[in-house]
């Protein structure tokens, strides 16, 4: 049985279909936690519209969706030689870069894709470069699991016995490949037999914690409490937080660290009140090219902030709304970075780069 078989939770699968050719196929979050919804297609268009109205979301589980786009791209093309399939997952390319402009990692299995694509055309044909190309995003999948698995083993040694965690946004199977980055942690702190209860936050406006997170924690049989996201400095001022767990967007090579909006008042109240504030992510959401809070940041419509969910408008139907989907965290409010290399600790200008040269 392959690591991803071994999933409970698929959020994404490439399904090879010997007569009508592959199909991808994905978990559609957006109806969670109601029912559970498996979408499928043929075209890299339609997974493209699945990223950018969150169908699928979380920086890992996005990576490897754009990666099977551009498998379905290469696969589908028609093209009848190497520089006509070229232009077909350029076109591709950008059409899934367009998507959401803040997960690092969206762009990182883009160019990894399409290297391999221009690495096979110096000495393949087209079906040579289109199995490479399909081999490359299943690459990518399985390795997303391994990575977060052996991050989440890393980060369970910083757990202890009897810790309550608060958890933002979903950070969990349902926004990697199956495993989990924060979610993954206390998943492998539970499997080392520590005992461990979650406070999740419901992750306004569009209730990833309330919906997806308490779901999936539900259904590993994880102990989890939910609170609305203006909550978490009283519960810290209780003392009922010991440690905080979040995922990334994007992480800069300085540390500083993109996450779901919200995060940066977390990490400061997790300094007032001195709890370790951990950041979860693998190495593929690190982008060494950038530093400080240069990070562009996604802007998402006005109604996801008017109404609930799109169903209950809650304000004036015009009020001018201001949505950033994601804040930054300075690397002075995070205790350490966990990621499947190993823990990261200030000073990050120098050991993200070692861990980089390393």
């Amino acid at each position: 049985m392959s690591i991803l078989e071994k999933l409970r939770v698929k959020p994404l699968e490439w399904i090879e279909d010997k007569l009508d050719g592959p199909v991808f196929r994905w978990l559609d979050t957006r109806q969670l936690p109601w029912e559970e919804v498996y979408r499928e297609t043929r075209d890299y268009r339609r997974v493209a519209q699945a990223i950018k109205t969150m169908e699928i979301r979380g920086a890992p589980a996005i990576g490897v969706a754009a990666a099977y786009g551009l498998a379905l791209a290469a696969y589908y093309s028609e093209a009848r030689s190497v520089d006509e399939l070229l232009a077909r997952l350029e076109e591709a390319y950008k059409v899934l870069a367009s998507t959401r402009p803040t997960a690092y990692n969206l762009f990182w299995a883009l160019n990894r894709v399409m290297s391999k694509a221009r690495e096979a055309a110096k000495h393949k044909g087209v079906d040579g470069i289109v199995r490479e190309v399909i081999e490359e995003a299943k690459k990518i999948h399985i390795e997303d699991v391994e990575a977060n698995i052996k991050l989440g083993k890393i980060g369970a040694k910083l757990i202890e016995d009897g810790d309550t965690i608060l958890t933002h946004c979903n950070a969990g199977a349902l926004a990697t490949a199956g495993y989990g980055t924060a979610e993954g942690v206390m998943r492998a702190a539970i499997e080392e037999g520590k005992r461990i209860k979650v406070i999740a936050t419901e992750t306004r406006p569009l209730l990833q914690g309330a919906r997806l997170t308490v779901w999936e924690l539900v259904k590993e049989g994880i102990e989890v409490r939910l609170i609305t996201d203006n909550m978490v400095g009283y519960v810290m001022y209780k003392g009922l937080v010991d440690k905080v767990i979040v995922g990334a967007d994007r992480i800069t090579v300085d540390g500083y660290v993109a996450n779901k909006i919200g995060t940066y008042t977390i990490a400061v109240l997790a300094y007032r009140h001195r709890i370790p504030f951990y950041v979860a992510a693998p190495t593929s959401t690190f982008d060494l090219s950038l530093e400080g809070d240069s990070i562009p940041i996604e802007e998402r419509e006005a109604d996801e902030v008017r109404t609930i969910l799109g169903k209950l408008l809650i304000t004036v139907p015009d009020v001018p709304v201001y949505n950033p989907a994601f804040d930054i965290t300075p690397p002075e409010l995070v205790t350490a970075i966990i990621t499947e290399r190993g823990i990261v600790t200030p000073p990050y200008t120098q050991s993200i780069r070692k861990l980089f040269k390393d």
